[in-house]
């Protein structure tokens, strides 16, 4: 049954405890079902459940807006909170901290800007804690939230002071703090972090503020965040830019402990209601991968994405086939490049995305599968920041000539690529899109269905 304020209710507003012939089915004449909806079952997050419309809300709120509910999948899939107001303001105060530090000659010094930017981080903390105590207490994330917007902030100023956008605001971290974001890589993951992560952290604190649902969004941000932190920090170890480690690099230590424990509160939140009949789910799972011709390009697409995979692992392993050689040489000569970051990325997909795309195409061909729809969010993410990060180092001006991608093959390069980036998402759409194919088969049989409602 549905938990939540009016559960248990018919539309009329009369009590009920089940569907179809149960008690809570009211006679004639007294508000009784349409036919269409009578005996009707309904599946919630992989499971029967009673239908939305069951749902009443009291006062003037929105029907679905107290418990984050939604109308159908296409809804549930794509419900955008409102962006949190006081976190955007509070994240712009990093445009004149970081414009007054960049004067504090203090400041030249790596041990001095690592013990400066701990402090900020720790009084900008003591800030959101005062300042939103009951959205802490609801989601402790909301404060996560509000401290890596700050950071996000940061971020795009170095980013676009690197490029030449902006000057006077972050020299005194890109040089005595963390110098390797000063490289090409460095630049892209800083202009996705303010970017795109820092819409997400706004989205995400919006919900908390609302009481929403944001388990979408938070699993695209797990593995976009993921993915960038771990290729960022070991090409720092293992690149070129390993001597120039400074004490600043352990300020990132929160951020390989801190996702870990955002990824199971967001695994733990319940999932978005479904819209699905039970007869609708049997329908879908019983069609063969030949008649969902959407499947089946995805699963070509799949396949074709798992031997690109391979053979870039491959080629960053020095394999001595002639392939090999001309790939790297004139296609992709990046992954040549010293500063190690190109080479981690190739050796990431392989150990992790090349498995992920075999179990997808086994789960859109088999029906059932229901941990898709999560993991299809979380490697769309990673996938999405890698290949951005990846696509714009590999064509900078920051990178050396001899490294970029030629001219004659900047096509090819960047179609290959775009569809590899691209693909991941489109496969997250149709599992949030289209959900039926992937829930467990429901129960047969009016006692498994009696068993369930009770």
């Amino acid at each position: 049954m549905v938990r939540g304020e009016g559960a248990g209710q018919l539309p009329g507003g009369g009590p009920g405890r089940g569907l179809g012939g149960s008690p809570g089915t009211r006679r004639a004449g007294h508000g009784r079902l349409p036919s269409a909806q009578q005996g009707a079952t309904f599946v919630r997050g992989g499971s029967l459940a009673a239908p939305a419309w069951t749902r009443r809300q009291r006062g003037a709120e929105r029907p679905g807006e107290r418990l984050g509910l939604s109308w159908g999948p296409a809804a549930a899939a794509m419900d955008i909170p409102p962006l949190a107001g006081k976190i955007a303001a509070l994240s712009l105060s990093a445009l004149p901290v970081s414009y007054a530090l960049n004067h504090v000659s203090a400041l030249s010094h790596p041990l001095w800007v690592a013990l400066m930017s701990a402090l900020i981080l720790g009084l900008l903390f003591v800030a959101v804690y005062s300042l939103s105590h009951g959205e802490i207490s609801y989601d402790p994330l909301y404060a996560v939230f509000a401290v890596f917007a700050f950071t996000s902030v940061v971020d795009l100023i170095i980013a676009l002071q690197e490029d030449g956008y902006v000057v006077g605001f972050m020299d005194f971290y890109t040089k005595e703090g963390e110098p390797y974001l000063r490289t090409a890589h460095g630049v892209f993951i800083c202009y996705w972090d303010g970017t795109v992560h820092y819409l997400l952290y706004l989205a995400m604190a919006g919900a908390i503020c609302r009481r929403k649902r944001y388990r979408n969004f938070g699993l695209y941000w797990l593995g976009s965040f993921g993915m960038s932190i771990l290729v960022f920090l070991t090409g720092n170890i293992l690149g070129k830019y390993s001597s120039e480690i400074r004490p600043a690099f352990f300020l990132t230590i929160p951020y390989l402990l801190v996702p870990c424990w955002a990824g199971v509160r967001v695994f733990s939140q319940p999932r978005a209601p479904t819209y699905c009949t039970a007869n609708t789910v049997q329908e879908e799972q019983r069609k063969g991968l030949l008649q969902r011709p959407a499947d089946l390009a995805l699963v070509v697409y799949l396949i074709l994405a798992g031997f690109f995979t391979l053979f870039r692992g491959l080629v960053v392993l020095d394999c001595p086939t002639d392939s090999c050689f001309v790939y790297i040489y004139q296609y992709e000569p990046y992954l040549r490049d010293p500063v190690a970051y190109p080479k981690v990325q190739m050796l990431m997909y392989m150990f992790y995305v090349l498995p992920f795309c075999g179990l997808a195409a086994y789960a859109l061909t088999f029906p059932g599968c229901s941990w898709l729809p999560d993991w299809a969010l979380v490697f769309a993410g990673a996938i999405g920041q890698a290949q951005f990060s990846h696509m714009g180092a590999s064509m900078h001006l920051r990178t050396p000539f001899t490294y970029r991608v030629p001219e004659d093959t900047w096509g090819c390069f960047f179609v290959c690529n775009l569809l590899y980036a691209l693909g991941p998402h489109l496969l997250a759409y149709r599992c949030l899109q289209w959900p039926a194919f992937f829930h467990q088969p429901p129960p047969s049989g009016p006692i498994a269905l009696h068993k369930k409602q009770h």
